[in-house]
């Protein structure tokens, strides 16, 4: 699909951009890519362009080519799925001259990573692409995301979901090997060519992100290690059911919204004569057993302990390695402005709860949960995520801070339980259900309670914003939403919170709000 454009010819838009001042330049840039191309999309001046733009990338400056090989890399893109269009086959053109410059600019170059990120697109020369860049010696992560974005699907053994942000970077145990061999064979044809395809443009969409920053900034920086990104801690030690029956009066059961009750060992509610089991200090409140079927009590214990064991090292794998990359993508991050320590300097400053629990909401494997427990104590906090194998490596972490398996969508405690509710690089996990979720924030939070948030913004920058929305994560298939800053600002006053600091650099928005 093609997008109708007008304005100057597209040749005076080139010489403005190829000839243009240094305070002019991404200017100039951006009105020629919006000639040419809109959110994904080629205009109807994009083939007819191709072959100036690829001249263009000899004559151009050093400053200004990698601009031009992001800019056909896009073009290439917007014929995806096909990967023999008339806008890919033309830009492919090019290809010795893109393999030149290659040789020419070596490697750890902002042109190198745009260069890489334009060739990418052409699995039918995979060979001779693979040939002429393997004197760069080029690092894992940059060689393995070129390999990739070279390859052809293979339905009989299918490559996907272990290649963001690099496959190079995916070096699971073999238990979770064969764990994620397990959930492939359960995919149909169709899902494995949608997983395939979205795996691609999100490889591409990270190469391209890296190189569009890099020739814009320079290189991007090797971020500090977040404190405790180490080894899986070791198992938590079992809290005994009375560490919950300090919030008997607060939990909720999620089927119904009644109390529920303590009978020794069991927690159940009356109203619809549901259980729901322990194990390991966590909580499952979202799956509860009809007690009509007749389980037993440690039948529905042991199912959780199975589930527990499921996938054992991924809370300490995203800790480590995918969540410093997602900031780089949907933070623009590449610069390294923020670091785990100002993130924990952000929380430990603003989080200033009220009399009352606190609440970590979203807490994953515990990253922040311990900057939490270090401001407010252990005692007093509680963590809710559904993902058990994060609430695991938590519980690791934190021993004596009981966790609880809920939704942000339907936080399983009474109105006005909390003191303070953080919720920290979660928002954007739940894009659609957002305004929910901040309503049920403000609905457990005492009055003059604090809500500690991070999350994301859309780029201004339409191409860095393309390549934020060209990500699909299993939480959202569809591709990334992110939010604008009106958004956050009125769902939280819908919610009866007012803002109190609202900051953050590039599209990251760290914010404040106290309960009213």
């Amino acid at each position: 699909m093609s997008v109708a454009t007008t304005g100057p010819a597209v040749a005076e838009l080139l010489t403005d951009f190829t000839t243009a001042e240094p305070a002019s330049l991404e200017a100039d840039f951006h009105r020629l890519v919006s000639a040419l191309w809109h959110r994904g999309e080629a205009g109807d001046r994009a083939l007819t362009a191709v072959p100036a733009l690829v001249a263009a990338l000899e004559e151009a400056g050093d400053d200004r080519k990698g601009h031009l090989a992001v800019l056909l890399g896009l073009l290439a893109e917007a014929d995806y799925p096909a990967i023999d269009g008339p806008l890919t086959a033309a830009v492919r053109e090019g290809l010795d001259r893109y393999l030149d410059l290659l040789a020419r600019t070596g490697k750890d170059r902002p042109l190198t990573l745009a260069l890489l990120y334009l060739v990418s697109h052409f699995p039918g020369d995979r060979e001779r692409i693979l040939a002429a860049v393997a004197p760069l010696e080029l690092d894992p992560p940059d060689q393995s995301r070129l390999v990739r974005g070279l390859a052809s699907l293979d339905h009989d053994d299918p490559d996907i979901g272990r290649m963001w942000p690099s496959p190079s970077v995916w070096d699971l145990s073999a238990e979770d090997l064969e764990f994620h061999r397990q959930q492939l064979r359960a995919l149909t044809t169709a899902q494995i060519t949608t997983n395939w395809e979205n795996d691609t443009r999100m490889l591409w969409a990270y190469s391209g992100a890296m190189a569009y920053w890099a020739v814009r900034h320079g290189m991007p920086v090797d971020l500090p290690p977040a404190p405790g990104t180490g080894e899986a801690p070791a198992p938590a030690a079992e809290l005994g059911i009375e560490t919950f029956t300090q919030y008997a009066d607060a939990l909720r059961c999620t089927a119904c919204s009644g109390s529920v009750e303590f009978d020794g060992e069991i927690v159940r509610c009356p109203a619809c004569a549901v259980r729901y089991p322990i194990a390991l200090g966590i909580l499952d409140l979202s799956d509860g057993i009809s007690e009509a079927t007749a389980d037993l009590p440690h039948e529905a214990t042991a199912n959780l302990l199975a589930k527990l064991a499921e996938m054992p090292s991924l809370g300490v794998y995203y800790e480590k390695v995918l969540r410093p990359a997602y900031l780089r993508i949907a933070g623009a991050n590449w610069g390294g402005a923020v670091t785990p320590q100002v993130e924990d300097d952000y929380i430990t400053r603003q989080i200033q709860p009220v009399d009352g629990p606190v609440l970590d909401l979203a807490c994953g494997a515990g990253r922040w949960t311990t900057v939490v427990a270090a401001a407010v104590g252990q005692e007093r906090l509680v963590g809710v995520d559904m993902g058990l194998p994060m609430l695991t490596v938590m519980r690791g972490k934190l021993p004596q801070v009981p966790a609880v398996r809920g939704s942000a969508l339907n936080i399983p405690f009474a109105d006005a339980t909390f003191g303070a509710v953080n919720c920290w690089n979660a928002l954007q996990a739940f894009p659609d259900d957002a305004a929910d979720a901040i309503a049920e924030v403000g609905r457990v939070l005492r009055p003059g309670g604090t809500f500690t948030l991070m999350t994301f913004l859309f780029d201004t920058d339409p191409i860095a914003r393309h390549f934020q929305e060209s990500h699909y994560f299993p939480s959202r298939p569809e591709g990334q939403l992110l939010f604008t800053m009106e958004e956050l600002e009125r769902w939280l006053a819908d919610a009866g919170m007012s803002i109190a600091d609202s900051s953050g650099p590039g599209s990251f928005a760290f914010i404040t709000a106290v309960r009213g």
